[in-house]
C-alpha cells in the first residue's frame, strides 16, 4: 500500500489480544495506515457499507477478518463483502485465523478472499507471522471502489 495511496485497514477482531498484537507488528513493518478495529461482524459490516467514512463510500480499503466472531461467522461476512453488486467487492480480504480446517480454507477462497493465513498458537511465531504480513502489505496495491 504505497503511501500515497489512503486505504483503511479495517481489522475484525473479537480477541483484543490478537488485535494489538497485529497492529503492533504491522506498526513495526512500517505500515501507517489508519486500522480500524472492530470486535464483531455487525459493526464492522456497518461501517463498511454505510458509514460515511467506510470504504463503500470513501475509498479503498483492505479488510482482516477472523473467522470466530461472536455474532457471526468471518465467512458470512466474506460472502457479504465478496457479493455481487456489493460496493466493497473489490477490496482485498486476509483471512487470519486459528481456524486450518482444509474445508475451510477452500471455502474461504472460494467466497473470494484473497489470502488465508492461519494464526500460530505460539506467541513469537505469530508476532513474526503478523510483521511478515505487514511487510507484504507495503507493497500490494488496492483497487478503487467501483463508482
Amino acid at each position: 500500500m504505497n503511501a500515497h495511496q489512503s486505504v483503511t485497514i479495517v481489522m475484525i477482531e473479537d480477541d483484543e489480544g490478537h488485535a494489538r498484537l497485529i497492529e503492533k507488528n504491522i506498526r513495526r513493518a512500517g505500515i501507517s495506515n489508519e486500522i480500524r478495529h472492530f470486535t464483531d461482524g455487525t459493526t464492522a459490516l456497518d461501517y463498511m457499507f454505510n458509514d460515511a467514512t467506510g470504504p463503500a463510500l470513501n475509498g479503498p480499503a483492505l479488510i482482516l477478518l477472523d473467522l470466530n466472531l461472536p455474532d457471526m461467522s468471518g465467512t458470512d461476512i466474506l460472502a457479504r463483502v465478496k457479493a455481487e453488486g456489493s460496493a466493497v467487492r473489490r477490496t482485498p480480504v486476509v483471512v487470519l485465523t486459528t481456524t486450518d480446517d482444509k474445508v475451510e480454507i477452500q471455502r474461504c477462497y472460494d467466497l473470494g478472499c484473497n489470502v488465508y493465513i492461519t494464526k500460530p498458537v505460539n506467541y513469537e511465531n505469530f508476532a513474526q507471522a503478523i510483521r511478515q504480513l505487514g511487510l507484504f502489505l507495503s507493497v500490494i496495491q488496492v483497487p478503487d471502489q467501483e463508482d
